[in-house]
């Protein structure tokens, strides 16, 4: 882990940052840029409702295209299956010797973006969401991130992507910037996304929570049980970790943990997150979340239609004393 004891800050502090997109990355990470005195400009499609808030944050505004010619280093940051789109309509923009950015890898490691060759190509990854880096920042703290380089066309690529993740506070005490590639931040992070904490772990809530309302428990307890608790794990884990976690709960809840866990995530389990990390190795992932994205989302959307409808919601929304929608 580097921190800002061994990240030099000025290979970015003379120069001109485009941020494409005012989203969950975007928002953040210009903001945060423009507070470590980095001339930042904003690229957004005409008539974005986000320019407004960008503007009032007193950064320049531009289309993606204009907010490229000239920049030092190009950021894109709108939603995966929109850059390559984008990189499209703002190649010709970029100077020679421009420097391309992501905060993700997926476009560059299974090739949905070929730069061209005399632009550096870098990645600048934060360990979690945008309203989070920004926040830590303004707390004086920072966010851990991944430093990568895809192209170094130029010679600086390197130090120019560790001073960009000390702008964004990444250095800072309690954080740290980790040199990685894109090809294993993409598919760590994909593994992560499918087959852990946001695939799997609510599906094990789901699970549980079904189990326990087909026994007869009632489903405001169920939920209570296994869905509200969950915060309290994540708490104790990232405060103390898995070990100091288990060791802060009552023996009771240790042995149950120590007993049932490995019943659950047993060797078939292991073997089909093997399956899959093998399966987002290959581009398979990315070529079908482009066919998502040119059919309107119609398998996203069908997932939050169901989610809704869920007798999990439900209980979450009786609980609170709302009505279902």
């Amino acid at each position: 882990m580097l921190t800002d004891a061994e990240l030099d800050p000025t290979p970015i502090t003379a120069k001109t940052v485009a941020i494409i997109g005012f989203g969950n990355q975007g928002r953040a990470q210009a903001l945060n840029l423009h507070d470590s005195g980095i001339a930042v400009t904003v690229g957004l499609r005409p008539g974005s409702a986000r320019a407004e808030d960008a503007s009032a944050h007193g950064l320049r505004v531009a289309s993606p295209a204009d907010a490229a010619e000239g920049a030092d280093l190009v950021f894109l940051l709108a939603p995966d299956e929109h850059l390559p789109g984008i990189y499209r309509a703002i190649e010709g923009s970029l100077r020679p010797g421009a420097a391309l950015g992501f905060a993700h890898g997926l476009t560059i490691h299974y090739g949905l973006i070929e730069p061209r060759a005399d632009l550096d190509v870098i990645m600048v990854a934060p360990k979690g969401p945008g309203a989070a880096l920004r926040r830590l920042y303004t707390e004086g703290k920072g966010m851990v991130a991944l430093a990568a380089v895809a192209q170094d066309a130029t010679g600086a690529a390197w130090p120019l992507a560790l001073a960009y993740a000390a702008a964004l506070g990444s250095g800072r005490a309690g954080a740290g910037v980790l040199r990685s590639t894109f090809e294993q931040e993409t598919v760590s992070d994909l593994f992560n996304e499918s087959a852990v904490v946001w695939g799997a772990v609510p599906a094990i809530l789901e699970a549980g929570f079904e189990t326990l309302v087909a026994a007869g428990i009632d489903p405001r307890l169920a939920y209570l049980e296994c869905v509200t608790e969950l915060k309290l794990l994540a708490d104790l884990v990232a405060e103390r970790g898995i070990a100091g976690m288990r060791e802060a709960i009552s023996n009771t809840a240790e042995f149950g943990a120590a007993s049932g866990g490995h019943r659950v995530v047993d060797e078939a389990v292991k073997a089909r997150m093997a399956a899959m990390l093998g399966e987002l190795r290959s581009d398979a992932f990315a070529r079908a979340l482009q066919q998502e994205a040119a059919s309107d989302y119609p398998a996203l959307r069908e997932a939050r239609r169901g989610a809704r409808a869920s007798a999990l919601e439900a209980a979450r929304l009786s609980l609170k004393g709302e009505p279902d929608r």
